[in-house]
């Protein structure tokens, strides 16, 4: 199957005495037994539960890996992910990576006996001169967040791997229908499914993908365990959503490229950053790599006022955090996805405070344009 035929296919054929088209939700805790002899595939939700297992499953599938677990949130599906870390290790992350991670690996992580250094993902050989004899794992994503950098990932992927170093990749602002990190070689790829395969903005989740069946066993005794379990209708909530992710990821990203065109050859904007664009340093590696560039633009102004004004000015991009649903967002990364780090720590990653991060919907994208031209307009 296809990718939009596997979203709404894949574990979903009719069952039970009715044969509903839409998997009915599982709201229990708690599931009977037949007798103590054998233990039911669904005993406690905690663990699993059927809403949580066909979305793993299709999840699994769109990622073309064999395994997958669902969580509560992307964070915790990265503090999973770095779970396989022990006391002792040391943790290589790139250092344009989104704030919560940045959070979690220099703040919780030493507190648990594992250091953490930086390495610029955009120079994969790199990696030889920063890797500690205990070094045990990578983590990177891309396109970056905010500034919506590319970076190789195969080639991260092989020098990780000739390091026996393990490989963890966050693919939540490409989604599954733009790369599939494991296909590249990387071991495990994280989602926070609050975004681009969750859809609608109205439901928190993540999801951990991997090939590795000793880690996939880890993963859900890490779950089975912490308890980080999405409910049954958080589960119900992204299946419903991934269904339509191959023709909202198409809007998304004709809509995207429209709007970095056009902010492009606006004489307000000082820069855009975006792969689809000629101008964007990453563009031929997008080209290779991506089947399309996504529906995240960021753009930067002269003055912290103008970015502000803006910000502040449109009305169809609504002032939110987050991303990824189908409504049009705009975020101001110093006070909302990396307000945790310094200003100094922004500065050094490539986010300056006159910095905007645009979450291009699928709205009708004439309109898109004219309420950022309005909005521009203001300053």
């Amino acid at each position: 199957m296809k990718f939009a035929t596997k979203a709404l296919r894949v574990a979903q054929d009719l069952q039970g005495p009715y044969k509903p088209v839409i998997p009915p939700i599982y709201q229990s805790a708690t599931f009977g037994w037949e007798n103590l002899d054998t233990i039911p595939k669904f005993d406690y939700t905690r663990c699993a539960n059927p809403n949580k297992s066909t979305l793993e499953q299709v999840i699994a599938s769109l990622e073309n890996g064999k395994y997958c677990v669902a969580y509560s949130s992307g964070m915790a599906a990265i503090q999973a992910a770095l779970g396989l870390l022990q006391a002792g290790d040391h943790l290589l992350m790139a250092s344009d990576i989104y704030g919560g991670t940045h959070r979690l690996a220099h703040v919780l992580l030493p507190r648990q006996g594992v250091t953490c250094t930086e390495f610029c993902a955009q120079e994969p050989l790199c990696l030889k001169e920063r890797v500690q004899p205990n070094t045990k794992m990578v983590i990177f994503e891309g396109p970056t967040n905010p500034n919506m950098r590319v970076v190789d990932i195969a080639g991260i992927a092989s020098e990780a791997k000739k390091l026996g170093l393990i490989t963890v990749f966050d693919n939540t602002f490409a989604s599954p229908y733009l790369q599939n990190p494991l296909d590249l070689g990387v071991d495990v790829v994280v989602h926070s499914t609050t975004k681009y395969i969750s859809g609608h903005s109205d439901v928190i989740g993540g999801a951990v993908i991997t090939n590795d069946e000793a880690k996939h066993n880890f993963f859900f005794e890490f779950l089975k365990t912490v308890g980080s379990t999405p409910s049954p209708f958080d589960n119900w909530l992204s299946l419903r959503g991934v269904k339509t992710l191959a023709v909202r990821m198409k809007a998304h990203c004709e809509n995207a490229q429209a709007v970095a065109e056009f902010c492009e050859q606006h004489p307000r904007v000082k820069k855009v950053h975006y792969p689809g664009l000629l101008t964007h340093p990453d563009h031929q590696l997008a080209k290779r790599q991506m089947r399309a560039f996504g529906g995240m633009v960021a753009i930067d102004f002269e003055t912290v006022e103008q970015a502000k004004k803006v910000a502040q000015s449109t009305k169809i991009f609504l002032l939110a955090e987050s991303l990824g649903g189908v409504e049009s967002l705009v975020a101001y990364p110093p006070l909302m996805s990396h307000a945790t780090m310094t200003e100094e720590q922004r500065l050094e990653r490539g986010i300056p405070p006159t910095m905007l991060r645009l979450s291009v919907g699928i709205e009708d994208v004439e309109d898109l344009i004219a309420d950022l031209d309005q909005a521009l307009a203001q300053i």
